[in-house]
């Protein structure tokens, strides 16, 4: 699966993105869907991800309740929106489909496809 993410940028801290990430190439509704982001000198870490159905979903402690992640099936599409952003929460995001179908993992292992990656800047 292809999957090119979007919606990065430059915000204030305390602001808001919404990051887009678009799949092709195989039965996006089958898997589950997941951010990730990687911060100069860190290891890349799990944000959130959302099974198959849209049914769960789970997410870092350090953005629980400012980030949520959502998916539109039809249009093959996964969202990420981010509130009160924290000059922390600046990094590289990205998206990451399921290596297999309908099954729910939040470790980078448990991902087999990747996008490009979108960059997001929080200026304090």
């Amino acid at each position: 699966v292809q999957l090119q993410a979007s919606g990065g940028g430059l915000v204030q801290a305390g602001g808001s993105l919404r990051l887009s990430c678009v799949a092709s190439g195989r039965t996006f509704s089958r898997y589950t869907m997941g951010w990730f982001r990687q911060a100069p000198g860190k290891e890349r870490e799990f944000v959130a991800a959302i099974t198959w159905s849209g049914g769960s979903t789970y997410y870092q402690d350090s953005v629980k309740g400012r980030f949520t992640i959502s998916r539109d099936n039809a249009k093959n599409t996964v969202h990420l929106q981010m509130n009160s952003l924290k000059p922390e929460d600046a990094a590289v995001y990205y998206c990451a489909a399921g290596k297999w179908p309908t099954a729910v993992g939040t470790s980078q292992a448990d991902f087999g496809s990747w996008g490009q990656g979108t960059l997001v800047t929080v200026s304090s």
